[in-house]
């Protein structure tokens, strides 16, 4: 997603925004909160026990209302607002200036704060899958807040709002660094703060529900190219090669991750392709618009394979109870794309050609090492702050739920309503 800064206010009348690109971004803006609610509520939702089920559709519901008004308040502020290289000013706290013929680039500025916020929403919605069956409403609530301010609106200043990895030329087409890693990261912290869930490896904890987890994925599919054609922020080819590439990565990812359980467990499961497909997409999230259709499907497939073993590793020799793989499918794969933008971008590839690197980096070998510092930045920036908000969290009020309520359900724990009463 290229930087934008906002039209000066003479300017905005003159030119106008750009109706086709305006309808667009719109669009990708509907896609991308479909994405959350319902995509990936029904996605999770469908994968925990079924007397914690709708814990997670509460979770998901209440991030999006609570996000939405933090982003309106002060995070836009901090992510796009006229700043530093580290954090934006507060100079659109409470949409300050978004006016209704303020533009950013060609399109109205509320269509991107709007499509930005969509983004912000998702985020640490990905993060509760890590922590799902056991962390209290309340504290999810705390962490959330804090996680928004702390880790999202920073790092997404520095990738997309002329922060300092912008400058350095990293590219991040839709959110590899800004949504994956962070939210991947975030998760594999909050396994490990909050401890494994009663019962875990040694009790089998299977989804309870594998057709509201099927639905889930393919509203997921569907949003994403919002997600990651939306973010070319015009109607042009550019949103084109960006769709093409998304679809056909998950695509790969679903039938590498399918095929590689099936010779390891001699059958292919359901949620093993779908697991696949989401691998496919977030590997190809931040390489969408600078990659072509033959890079896309190599990375789609080496991003199945990738997080399919990395999931493998993390549950099954760290014993990790990361509860829905949030790092291995989306951090693992965050990072993945990120880097393979260094290899794919290139237009010195043949068939495998990409679009080309950032303005001012010439070689594969330079863009592969500014990819790399804005991966282990973020990882590093993400984990320690993360740390630090979920032990604030628990010296505040608590992170865990006890053992009673855990083993009874959090729906009739922490809700009083049960999602099944049949």
């Amino acid at each position: 997603m290229g930087v934008l800064a906002p039209v000066a206010a003479g300017a905005q009348a003159a030119a106008g925004p750009n109706l086709g690109n305006t309808a667009w971004v719109l669009t990708s803006t509907a896609l991308v909160l479909f994405m959350t609610l319902p995509g990936l509520s029904l996605f999770y939702g469908g994968l925990v026990r079924s007397r914690n089920v709708l814990s997670i559709l509460m979770q998901c519901f209440a991030i999006t209302c609570l996000v939405s008004l933090l982003w309106f308040a002060y995070a836009y502020s901090l992510a796009f607002g006229v700043g530093n290289d580290w954090i934006g000013g507060l100079d659109k706290m409470f949409m300050a200036g978004v006016e209704e013929d303020s533009l950013t680039g060609d399109i109205p500025e509320t269509v991107f704060a709007m499509f930005q916020m969509t983004f912000a929403i998702i985020t640490p919605a990905l993060v509760v899958g890590a922590f799902a069956e056991r962390m209290k409403f309340s504290a999810m609530l705390l962490f959330s807040a804090l996680w928004l301010t702390l880790v999202y609106a920073p790092v997404t200043h520095w990738v997309w709002g002329g922060g300092w990895l912008g400058q350095m030329g990293v590219l991040d087409f839709a959110g590899g660094i800004v949504v994956h890693i962070t939210a991947g990261v975030a998760a594999l912290v909050s396994a490990l703060v909050l401890g494994r869930r009663h019962g875990f490896p040694t009790t089998a904890m299977p989804p309870h529900n594998m057709t509201m987890v099927v639905t889930g994925a393919g509203m997921l599919w569907v949003g994403w190219f919002g997600f990651n054609a939306g973010s070319a922020l015009a109607a042009n080819g550019n949103a084109g090669m960006a769709m093409l590439a998304t679809h056909l990565s998950a695509a790969a990812g679903a039938l590498a991750w399918m095929t590689a359980e099936w010779l390891k467990y001699r059958k292919p499961s359901v949620l093993g392709i779908v697991t696949g497909m989401v691998a496919g997409l977030g590997t190809i999230t931040p390489a969408s618009g600078y990659v072509g259709p033959a890079g896309a499907v190599v990375i789609g497939t080496v991003a199945g394979l990738v997080c399919f073993s990395a999931t493998q590793f993390v549950k099954r020799v760290l014993k990790v109870d990361d509860s829905l793989d949030v790092f291995p499918v989306h951090g693992v794969g965050g990072m993945l794309g990120t880097l393979a933008v260094g290899v794919f971008a290139s237009t010195e590839l043949g068939l495998f050609k990409g679009q080309g690197f950032a303005q001012g980096i010439t070689s594969m070998g330079q863009q592969l090492g500014v990819q790399l510092v804005g991966v282990v930045t973020t990882v590093a920036y993400t984990a320690v702050v993360t740390f630090i908000v979920l032990k604030l969290v628990d010296r505040l009020i608590g992170l865990r739920v006890g053992r009673e309520d855990e083993i009874g359900g959090l729906d009739i724990a922490l809700h009083e309503e049960r999602g099944y009463d049949l």
